[in-house]
């Protein structure tokens, strides 16, 4: 039993997107980047957070009359509260019957989740799917997502996980080891855009990105590029990327069509959606998928991982 333990906020079951087959995504709590187009801004902050979606509230305010120490309470027809503590959780859950103020994330260990994997792998079947842990950044978590990795591996699950990249370069190659897949996004190779977008310098995502080529050169690497309007939706940004990684074997290159599906998931935090009503081009994204290659081997295309 490993009662190593982490924070994540949900369990996806049947993901096709994530990996190559059928996969079990575990979605951590925590990311060091905060990109103005996140589409899981519920995943950055690390610890457990309250949240409230208005469209399921049915005004009963029987959280207002509650003895929370959350103390919410309603404003211009919107629900605010004071500081969360986690001791009331389960208080919380009942003070909305319909669950529109709720808790996201919670403590776990590696043997409860590894309990759920489990249970799924009845339909992971020939084409290699398995396990993804996402999130957030599932490297900010190392020792939890390694030991999971380790258990899911032990019990001859396929693993993977997606990742922005930006870690240790230790707790990266050590994890590296126990995964037969990397999906890892690059999102511009110009370190001023990258700060301005993201909050963090490039340098150390890239860096990371050669070191686990040369430490594993045969592991599969799934490079992807949001393209975002105003950021990298030029034919140079993308060509950059693609010429930077292009020279490795075993990588595939995607591109990955900007979206603002997460855009409510920021006014159930009480957080402003940076990126306004942009829109993003489909003629032009069209055009930049020309840029897409896949040089993974054959055999591991049989596996799930098809061309472009």
């Amino acid at each position: 039993m490993d009662n190593t333990k982490g924070i994540i906020f949900n369990i996806q079951r049947f993901s096709v997107h994530d990996g190559p087959g059928i996969r079990t995504v575990v979605f951590e709590k925590g990311c060091p980047l905060r990109c103005k187009w996140c589409a899981n801004p519920e995943s950055q902050i690390q610890s457990p957070q309250v949240a409230w979606t208005k469209s399921k509230c049915i005004g009963c305010s029987s959280c207002v009359n509650s003895n929370l120490k959350l103390k919410p309470y309603f404003s211009y027809d919107e629900l605010f509260w004071e500081n969360y503590d986690d001791a009331e959780r389960d208080a919380i859950d009942r003070a909305c019957p319909s669950k529109a103020l709720h808790v996201i994330g919670y403590e776990t260990t590696v043997d409860q989740v590894l309990k759920q994997i489990d249970r799924d792998e009845i339909f992971y079947g020939d084409e290699e799917g398995g396990l993804t842990i996402s999130g957030g950044e599932p490297l900010m978590q190392p020792q939890f997502t390694y030991q999971l990795l380790n258990a899911a591996k032990d019990n001859g699950i396929n693993t993977a996980i997606e990742t922005t990249g930006f870690a240790d370069a230790a707790d990266f190659i050590k994890i590296a080891g126990k995964l037969d897949y990397l999906l890892m996004d690059i999102k511009t190779l110009d370190d001023d855009v990258h700060k301005s977008v993201t909050g963090v310098s490039n340098e150390v995502i890239l860096n990371n990105f050669k070191l686990i080529k040369e430490a594993y050169p045969e592991l599969p690497i799934h490079v992807r590029t949001p393209v975002i309007p105003g950021v990298n939706d030029s034919e140079k940004a993308i060509s950059d990327i693609a010429d930077f990684i292009r020279g490795y074997s075993n990588v595939r290159y995607e591109l990955l069509k900007y979206h603002r599906l997460g855009e409510g998931k920021y006014t159930s935090l009480h957080r402003s959606y940076m990126m306004g009503e942009v829109e993003l081009n489909q003629t032009l994204f069209e055009g930049l998928r020309k840029f897409e290659f896949n040089n993974i081997s054959s055999q591991l295309e049989d596996e799930g991982w098809q061309g472009i």
